[in-house]
């Protein structure tokens, strides 16, 4: 049976991913129903198929990839289910092994099938760039989908909730340290420091001063989708016995950057400490 994929949505990220499939030969669709300009002409521009509605889309597609922000994850498969689509689902996003539990019990109720992922590595431009980690009982189908193109899928066995695991674990590190040095430099601007923290650096720790200016461009218009992130991996710190308060304080880091959200340019180091401490007069 020849596989249709249902892509949601083409996003940054979710473009690449569809296109990926559209490479080894998938069909891949699309619903423009409430979506942005950016994502429809990101979509038109990949050669997706277009259709109206969602429910449009499921009836033309046995095989759904759900890639959103985490916060929307759980419903958006209520939505697919309520939809009566009973082929396989993909759930690849940022969400603790409790919420893909969850996920995964939501899509199975309606007789469809659930493999989890998660995704390593920015938008897949590039091999050797970005990785879709699979688990599940049918996780050898989804990464056969992906065969050409420059994502590399890699199947971690038929645990439910591996790949959603392994994500949180390689997160909770790249975003919450990336959280905790803006907090350190906005910090250092607060106390009127920062001349003599980045002097410090520059013999001691070289690469920090390159690499707080890097995080500040580059998730400030992320932190929206971030926030979110940090509360399911802190979650998942609590199901295991282990302190979580460093990523809840990552979330609130992040929640003070929602204003950047899709900023394009991105906003300045500058400015992105300046929001933090919420004086525009520092």
């Amino acid at each position: 049976m020849a596989h249709q994929l249902a892509l949601l949505h083409p996003g940054e990220m979710g473009v690449t991913i569809g296109s990926c499939a559209l490479a080894s030969g998938i069909t891949v669709g699309w619903t423009s129903d409430e979506r942005s300009e950016s994502t429809v002409s990101r979509a038109n521009d990949a050669k997706f198929t277009e259709h109206n509605t969602l429910q449009e889309l499921l009836a033309n597609s046995n095989v759904v990839f759900s890639v959103c922000p985490p916060a929307a994850a759980a419903e958006l498969a209520t939505r697919v289910v309520g939809a009566r689509f009973k082929g396989l689902y993909i759930d690849a996003n940022a969400v603790s092994p409790t919420t893909a539990s969850t996920i995964a019990d939501i899509v199975e109720s309606s007789g469809a099938s659930y493999v989890d992922g998660g995704i390593i590595g920015p938008p897949a431009y590039e091999a050797g760039t970005t990785r879709l980690y699979l688990s599940g009982a049918r996780a050898t189908e989804v990464a056969d989908l992906f065969k050409t193109g420059p994502l590399e899928a890699i199947e971690m066995g038929k645990s439910q909730t591996s790949a959603s695991a392994l994500k949180i674990c390689y997160a909770a590190w790249t975003k919450g340290s990336a959280a905790l040095l803006l907090a350190v430099g906005a910090l250092a601007q607060a106390e009127n420091v920062a001349d003599a923290l980045h002097s410090e650096w520059a013999q001691s720790l070289p690469d920090l001063s390159a690499r707080l200016e890097n995080v500040a461009k580059g998730n400030a218009p992320k932190a929206w989708r971030f926030e979110n992130e940090m509360h399911e991996i802190a979650d998942t710190f609590e199901t295991n016995e282990l302190p979580s308060a460093f990523h809840r304080a990552a979330a609130v880091t992040y929640a003070l950057l929602s204003e950047y959200k899709g900023a394009e340019p991105p906003p300045s180091l500058d400015e992105v400490l300046r929001t933090m401490l919420g004086d525009t007069d520092i």
